[in-house]
């Protein structure tokens, strides 16, 4: 069975503010979904809210992921059946080294623990496929990394989580040019492997001329106003969003201070 996550007539609210409007967004496996719109419009609340950040409150409608209720699911529930999200300030965890946490999450997937070879090979692997340290093994998650190799750990979490669908919110922030070719490339090869379902926000039409999204959505005042393909994309690119803003008649969201929350490390939940 193809796997697909399914949103429909999503609203979702943080402190009593009404912050998605009625998404609704299909994504099946193989597809690469670009999520753009102006800063502080709701982009970062839906994959927020899919991965189940408890800040993010869902006062209608559903998500369901090979029709399961994701609702219904705590965060490491999510993580287990396959959902994934790289997020735009990853967290730091001091005291917790790169391979426990990974190991500890691949382990919460299966029946049986994966052997210390395999695994090590398996991190190993990617580790040098992101040019990364050596010695990131050994390092606490996180801790004392800069902002790129914070967004390279993430995409590693990735590659070696092997999700089925992968949410990936500004992952190429902070980057250097040769860092988002190098990223973005991993981020395909992922994809390609694993069959790998991805909604990928980003502003930097540099990263999206690399990934080629199959399906463009743009989100204005937490509704999606505007659908298309890599086309789109490369419309906004050049022309910007006051085409879109006039066409429509609408009016973007003015940007307010980001919420700042850490989902926890959700692989370690010892109630899942």
């Amino acid at each position: 069975m193809a796997n697909t996550l399914k949103i429909k007539d999503l609203h979702v609210s943080v402190d009593d503010k009404e912050i998605l409007k009625g998404v609704s967004l299909i994504v099946n496996e193989g597809e690469v979904h670009a999520l753009m719109g102006p800063n502080g419009n709701g982009k970062s609340t839906l994959l927020q809210t899919i991965m189940g950040h408890p800040k993010y409150i869902v006062t209608k409608g559903s998500i369901y992921f090979n029709d399961q209720d994701v609702l219904a699911m705590t965060v490491d529930q999510r993580a287990k059946v396959g959902l994934f999200l790289g997020m735009q300030n990853p967290q730091e965890i001091s005291g917790v080294t790169n391979s426990d946490f990974l190991k500890a999450a691949i382990n919460a997937r299966r029946e049986t623990p994966i052997s210390l070879f395999a695994f090590y090979k398996e991190m190993e692997g990617n580790i040098k496929k992101l040019k990364m340290k050596d010695d990131l093994a050994h390092r606490f998650v996180n801790d004392g990394f800069s902002g790129g190799e914070k967004k390279r750990n993430e995409i590693l979490q990735m590659m070696v989580l092997k999700p089925k669908i992968a949410m990936l919110d500004e992952i190429d922030s902070g980057l250097d040019v040769d860092a988002i070719k190098l990223v973005a490339d991993s981020i395909l090869e992922a994809k390609e492997k694993e069959n790998m379902g991805l909604i990928i926000v980003s502003h930097y039409d540099r990263f999206f001329s690399i990934i080629k999204p199959t399906h463009a959505h743009v989100i204005v005042d937490g509704k999606i106003v505007v659908e298309g393909d890599n086309e789109l994309v490369e419309k906004i690119d050049s022309d910007g969003y006051d085409w879109l803003y006039q066409e429509l008649q609408i009016h973007p969201r003015v940007e307010e201070k980001p919420l700042v929350f850490s989902l926890g490390t959700c692989a370690l939940n010892p109630r899942s």
